[in-house]
């Protein structure tokens, strides 16, 4: 496995409790947790992407 980085991340502590309770909810660590919502994240990012630019490439 690749090794990962470390990131000092600050949060309020209402978002800390709310992703607590996430990671307990989905039997993760918070550490977990936040990778899981970035993840995602990125990946809803990709699918929106690809689809704008097949959108753009339909009017030609």
């Amino acid at each position: 496995m690749a090794e990962k980085k470390s990131l000092l991340l600050r949060l309020s502590p209402k978002m800390w409790e709310e992703i607590s309770r996430m990671a307990e909810e989905d039997f993760r660590s918070v550490n977990g947790q936040i990778e899981y919502i970035i993840q995602q994240a990125i990946n809803k990012r990709r699918s929106s992407s690809k689809s704008n630019s097949d959108k753009a490439g339909e009017g030609k």
